[in-house]
């Protein structure tokens, strides 16, 4: 091989990503660790928001909740669904909204590496439809990650989709490298 000739190599890839799904009364997150054998689940759960309290108050409280999955688990990347609204409700967008804004400042002032995927996105890659219901996406979740029983509640299901998502995303990425 000639000196200014590129050649590929694998592009270093994380060992642990955080997928995120956003709400501002509960936000799933999921962890992820790329293994040899395939993707495999460490951790899931919910960040629960005080109804009672004011959005300001709300919003802390998902970014401290945040915070500690990221200061135990240091994953090296944040992959978090997109923002997505309905005509029918629109205030739900912005409320999660101010919940993904809150993450995605924890997510960078933890110096993570931070991607976002669209809804449909996510449904197509592991599903092959873009419109799949919210069954068939925990049922792919099931197979991929050799469950016997789809994950409960729905939050916690969509962040580990949207976790799986960036796994199968990356997992072949090859990047032209000079020497």
């Amino acid at each position: 091989m000639s000196a200014n000739a590129p050649h590929f190599s694998t592009s270093p890839r994380p060992t642990c990503v955080l997928g995120v799904d956003p709400g501002l009364n509960r936000t799933g997150y999921a962890i992820l660790e790329r293994s040899s054998g395939g993707p495999v689940l460490r951790e899931g759960g919910v960040i629960r928001s005080t109804a009672s309290l004011t959005l300001a108050e709300r919003v802390l409280e998902i970014g401290r909740g945040i915070r500690e999955v990221i200061d135990e688990f240091q994953p090296q990347v944040l992959a978090i669904e997109q923002v997505f609204s309905s005509v029918q409700f629109p205030k739900t967008a912005i409320l999660m909204a101010h919940a993904r804004g809150v993450i995605l400042f924890t997510a960078s002032e933890a110096s993570l590496s931070v991607v976002d995927y669209a809804p449909r996105e996510i449904k197509r890659l592991l599903t092959g439809s873009g419109k799949a219901s919210k069954e068939q996406v925990q049922h792919a979740i099931r197979h991929e990650l050799g469950l016997e029983q789809i994950l409960e509640p729905n939050d916690v299901a969509d962040a580990f989709a949207v976790a799986l998502c960036h796994y199968y995303c990356t997992r072949t990425m090859v990047t032209m490298v000079k020497p």
